[in-house]
């Protein structure tokens, strides 16, 4: 059984950072694959970022060039690195894992076997 615990959610002004960490309370080798997603008030969850145990990553269009997923498996850890935020990138941000992953596309919201409790991410504009 794994559990994912999300951190490092926060107020920040439009145009500043934020890392955001997902730690896992079992070995993340398991995982095949990690995702970030989010969901704002009054719209659906969506995709932000993912990332398989080979490192390979897919991002959503509205995030591309300014976040980064990152893994260090040592650490049991997915990371999800903010340049450049907005106001539009509020939201609760969570993190979800899957254990087998055999590649193509990131997986639909229901086949992911862990999800965290989410952390917020309010920006100011």
């Amino acid at each position: 059984q794994v559990q994912l615990e999300e951190s490092g959610g926060d107020l920040v002004q439009a145009g500043g950072s934020l890392r955001l960490s997902c730690a896992a309370s079992g070995t993340i080798f398991s995982i095949g694959a990690m995702g970030w997603y989010r969901q704002a008030p009054g719209k659906q969850r969506e995709l932000v970022a993912f990332i398989t145990s080979a490192g390979s990553t897919n991002y959503a269009d509205s995030v591309k060039g300014r976040f980064t997923i990152s893994r260090d498996n040592a650490k049991n850890t997915v990371y999800l690195q903010m340049n450049s935020l907005k106001p539009e990138d509020a939201a609760v941000y969570y993190c979800a894992g899957k254990l087998s992953w055999i590649g193509g596309p990131p997986p639909s919201m229901s086949e992911y076997d862990y999800w965290g409790q989410g952390t917020q991410v309010t920006v100011s504009s």
